[in-house]
């Protein structure tokens, strides 16, 4: 199959951000665009806004002002949405509401062409249910955009249980020939992104909850060492708690109450406080005029070392051994089980379990576990735990290391997983489940969790840089941590351990 034709006639209807967005991105593609909001004038106060913006990007030589004339032709503002009738594609985006968008397409089925395509830009509800009762549910398709469309480059594609395979490949290559990324979802809770992401904020709000560290802290970490654009909080803050609670609560509604997903209460209380984040100048930062930006929090070491001894591989942890070389500390290396040796402390990478609990089950003194991170050699701050054991002198020379190898070093209290790893982890793990389930292939959900929300690496392909049998045994360790179903490792992850196949294979 292939795209549809650049002069073939696309319509939108909704009139508000997404929807003018998508409408751009349809003109500035080529095909002549009908915009239709049900509120009067709300169109063309849409197209008069593209305008607008295509004159900014003239002005900032982004755009030739003849493509900018050409673009703006192609848009046209209807009043009734009977001039749609000739349209061979038409993108919904309208309020997130089942039974009205069901009346849409009821209205549309019997208004356009048989053969004219029906998407819906839905980031939650089920395209089956959108194409139930309809006499043609085929024609039915989702259309995922992202958040300005116009810059986003992810794109959903979402079959439905009645779409026929050439229509979401028809789909499909029309978003990449608009510029697009798109990818093959089937309709499930959340598709892929809205899916695989719960775990993001889901962790680290977690972790406040049980006291860990404070926000300012886990977001650094986050951003700093695991390299994600911005931390969980203050992603939280920018989407609105009021939207991200509910996408939350849907997701966890649309599964039966699985564990994995379930909603915290503390963003509860935010929503419940009105406290939304940006929008409202509150949420778990302030916005007011003026206000002071909280800093993370990171220790301190008067010790003086001048290199370690690192017994065996380190594993994904092993870039900073050349970390530490560049820096002029000595590192010895001789066999052993993965640990390094600075004076009295022993520094491990985490594996799940509690410090104190691995320090007693391995024998190890003074243990200090040290997060995961994205690049070791590139990382600017990263988290540690110690066990209860771990004396002042051994915890200042581990920071002290790390400290000289130039890195902030943020202390958390005693739990399992720390930050980064736990968070990378259970996003790995329900990619897995995603896969598993047939919702997209490990390919279409690495590239849509970096194009959509801009992770710094798709979580399987991360799992399979850490070692699959590594994250599976963290997984495994957080679920005994816990004793709870929310860590259950997929199925995917045991098989991929057990047959020794890559995930994406």
């Amino acid at each position: 199959m292939h795209a549809l034709h650049s002069t073939a006639q696309v319509a939108v209807i909704g009139a508000g951000a997404m929807g003018a967005g998508i409408a751009q991105v349809a003109a500035q593609a080529g095909h002549p665009v009908k915009l239709y909001d049900n509120r009067p004038g709300a169109a063309a106060q849409a197209v008069a806004g593209i305008d607008r913006q295509l004159q900014r990007l003239v002005e900032k030589g982004k755009l030739q002002p003849a493509d900018r004339e050409a673009i703006s032709a192609r848009l046209q503002p209807v009043d009734a949405i009977e001039a749609l009738a000739d349209a061979q594609l038409v993108i919904e985006a309208i309020v997130e509401n089942l039974q009205i968008k069901q009346a849409l397409l009821r209205q549309l089925e019997s208004l356009c062409a048989p053969a004219c395509i029906l998407a819906s830009n839905t980031s939650s509800l089920s395209i089956t249910s959108l194409a139930a009762g309809l006499q043609r549910p085929q024609q039915v398709v989702g259309m995922h955009f992202f958040n300005p469309a116009p810059l986003m480059a992810l794109v959903e594609v979402v079959s439905g249980l009645a779409t026929p395979p050439e229509i979401a490949t028809t789909l499909y290559e029309t978003a990449k020939a608009w510029g697009k990324q798109p990818v093959h979802a089937r309709s499930t809770p959340g598709f892929i992104v809205n899916r695989v992401a719960r775990p993001f904020y889901a962790e680290s709000l977690r972790l406040l909850q049980e006291g860990a560290a404070d926000c300012a802290t886990l977001d650094a970490l986050l951003r700093d060492a695991g390299g994600f654009r911005m931390g969980a909080f203050e992603l939280t803050d920018l989407i609105g708690h009021d939207v991200n609670y509910a996408v939350t609560c849907s997701v966890f509604d649309a599964f039966h109450g699985d564990f994995r997903f379930q909603p915290s209460l503390v963003q509860k209380e935010l929503v419940d406080a009105g406290r939304l984040g940006r929008k409202s100048g509150q949420g778990f930062y302030c916005y007011a005029d003026g206000a002071e930006c909280p800093q993370a929090l990171a220790l301190h070491s008067q010790a003086k070392v001048d290199g370690c001894v690192v017994e065996g591989q380190l594993g994904v942890m092993q870039p900073l051994i050349t970390r530490l070389r560049d820096r002029g500390l000595s590192v010895t290396e001789r066999a052993g089980t993965g640990l390094i040796r600075v004076g009295e402390a022993t520094l491990a990478l985490s594996d799940g379990r509690m410090a104190s609990q691995r320090a007693r089950e391995d024998g190890l003194r003074n243990l200090v576990l040290v997060d995961l991170a994205l690049d070791y050699q590139a990382a600017s701050r990263i988290a540690i735990s110690w066990s209860a054991d771990t004396t002042g002198e051994a915890l200042d020379q581990a920071v002290a290391l790390l400290r000289q190898a130039g890195l902030n070093v943020s202390g958390l209290t005693d739990l399992p997983g720390l930050v980064v790893l736990r968070t990378v982890a259970m996003l790995a793990n329900e990619a897995a489940d995603a896969v598993l389930q047939g919702v997209a292939s490990a390919g279409d959900i690495d590239l849509a969790m970096c194009a959509g929300v801009n992770y710094p690496q798709g979580p399987l392909a991360w799992a399979e840089q850490m070692g699959v049998g590594y994250t599976l045994r963290v997984l495994e360790n957080l679920q005994r941590s816990y004793g709870e179903s929310r860590y259950r490792p997929s199925l995917m992850l045991r098989r991929s351990v057990a047959q020794g196949a890559r995930l994406h294979d």
